[in-house]
């Protein structure tokens, strides 16, 4: 433990700074402090407090010469003057004056090319924790003569006392500036904050400075060395699918494809939800839980130190980080080359989309740009029905940019590499959510595996009278009749009925995007009209 070294280049005077301590220690020092609780296991547990998730709303970006014309600015990136960052910094550090703080040395992006340090100096030692989980570690001879490209600061313990003094809207800010390379997070105990901070700061710089595109994804290579890249919002399979015996897990939520076309990830762990949890439906991760990982808002089985993963008193967002090698099948170090195929994944409780479809560049770049999934009912209060939901680029809180700069890219990538995209429906089949049934995982595993080993590159296809969707007429290990999903409706009047309101709620989504989207965008969505060529279709 070197307390010796000075913060004072950062505002940061008369603090006791531990530098890179194990995760021993840390876990020690988390418990000391009162801040957190073992399980039978042995894996530590921490509660972020009144966070428990990100706060969106109270996300800024700073606006300077840098961000003013590259941002798009609006209700997701938000905007804060250089001033008021300046003030809320000093704030900042003046609170953290006289305590002790936890610092860690470390980089993201694991391709050599694009490594980026980063330094992150916390308030609170499982917040450290935290960090030395998700970001890529160094070894002990890389520490000596660390220069940090980005810093990330947290101080939970700090409220702004009137926040409109600052131009901001709560006492909690979780702040980005592009020009001092700061991530700047108060306020909120939330260890997400931090890691989300720094993949927003990535998903601009990437793609302006190193034409790469940033991806919210996960990603496993064959032993052909042939990768896989999935994409999908909470709740479609985005884990679990790219979780495959056979193939070695890159990582599991954020990766770059870089212009020699290699997919690396940007972090050193996992962040996964645990609500449900069990070591049937989710062995990797369940096993992963051991001493080394952190555990987020869970609550124990009464009376014992075992954690009950369907208890959601605290929140649904239940979590846990740890080291990606706590998952055996992995590839070391986190990238590859040669992607060959990319899985859009969305749960459609509407119950109208194929369970498995192949898109042209345009469909992928719509498709992606619409980041489509549904919120069923029961999910949150009020929704007593499927409710669309859209996430562009299937991270839309994460992207700085303008949504179709990372579509365009994406489209260029796929067609200079050869890449095939498929829209898979892991959600309902047979009509929509309480009356219909869910698409069997195995089905959908079979079509993954079916689609990896190049078994529907030769099949037949008919095209989606009115998504435009080319669905194979047959594949291996799937019933045939669920391929077509009008197929699985008892009246093929409500299914149609239902897939022109789903379209619809497509082309509202997308008219915010339409005039900075090319043709070929456009024309990648719904073809409502088609709604003459459907009666024939029936």
């Amino acid at each position: 433990m070197d307390t010796t070294k000075d913060l004072g280049k950062y505002g940061l005077h008369h603090v006791t700074a531990h530098w890179n301590l194990d995760a021993e220690t840390l876990q020690k020092l988390t418990l000391e402090q009162g801040m957190g609780v073992e399980t039978d296991n042995g894996t530590l547990c921490v509660n972020t407090g009144k966070f428990t998730g990100r706060s969106p709303k109270d996300r800024f970006l700073v606006k300077d010469d840098y961000t003013a014309d590259k941002v798009w600015w609006g209700r997701i990136n938000k905007p804060v003057s250089p001033e008021n960052f300046d003030k809320l910094y000093d704030e900042v550090t003046k609170y953290l004056a006289g305590k002790e703080v936890y610092v860690r040395d470390a980089y993201v992006c694991a391709d050599p090319k694009y490594r980026m340090n980063v330094r992150t100096i916390t308030e609170y030692p499982w917040s450290n924790y935290f960090i030395k989980n998700m970001f890529l570690r160094l070894e002990e001879n890389e520490l000596d003569g660390f220069e940090e490209e980005w810093l990330v600061l947290c101080a939970p313990g700090y409220e702004a006392p009137t926040p409109s003094e600052f131009g901001i809207l709560s006492s909690n800010f979780s702040i980005l500036n592009f020009t001092k390379k700061i991530a700047l997070v108060a306020g909120s105990a939330y260890t997400g904050e931090m890691k989300k901070g720094i993949f927003s700061a990535l998903n601009l710089i990437l793609p302006m400075e190193k034409e790469v595109l940033p991806m919210h994804c996960s990603a496993n290579v064959g032993e052909n060395g042939d990768t896989a890249i999935f994409f999908g919002l909470s709740g479609t399979g985005k884990t679990t699918l790219s979780a495959d015996p056979n193939r070695k897990l890159i990582g599991d939520d954020e990766h770059g494809w870089t212009k020699e076309n290699t997919i690396f990830n940007f972090e050193g762990g996992c962040y996964a939800k645990v609500i449900d949890l069990s070591e049937e439906k989710e062995p990797d991760i369940f096993r992963a839980i051991r001493p080394g990982a952190l555990l987020e808002n869970v609550v124990f089985k009464k009376g014992t130190k075992e954690v009950d993963y369907f208890d959601s008193t605290i929140t649904q967002n239940t979590r846990v980080s740890y080291p990606i090698d706590h998952i055996d099948n992995i590839q070391v170090p986190s990238y590859a080359s040669n992607p060959t195929n990319i899985f859009f994944l969305t749960c459609d409780a509407f119950g109208v989309l194929p369970p498995v479809s192949k898109l042209t560049p345009g469909q992928a770049a719509y498709h992606f740009i619409s980041g489509y999934t549904a919120k069923v009912a029961g999910t949150e209060a009020g929704i007593n029905e499927p409710v669309p939901s859209f996430s562009a680029c299937f991270g839309e809180p994460f992207m700085p940019l303008h949504p179709t700069v990372y579509a365009e890219m994406l489209s260029s990538k796929m067609t200079e590499a050869g890449v095939n995209v498929w829209l898979l429906n892991t959600g309902w089949s047979g009509g929509p959510y309480g009356v219909g049934s869910r698409i069997k995982l195995k089905y959908t595993r079979g079509m993954i595996s079916a689609i990896l080993e190049g078994k529907l590159d030769d099949v037949d296809y008919e095209t989606h009278p009115i998504f435009g969707l080319r669905m194979p007429k047959y594949c291996p290990g799937v019933p045939t009749e669920i391929l077509d999903p009008m197929n699985t409706w008892l009246q093929k009047g409500a299914y149609v009925s239902k897939a022109i309101q789903l379209a619809h709620a497509f082309h509202i989504n997308f008219d915010k995007f339409a005039n900075q989207a090319s043709e070929e965008i456009l024309n990648g969505g719904p073809l409502i009209d088609s709604h003459h060529a459907l009666t024939e279709h029936l």
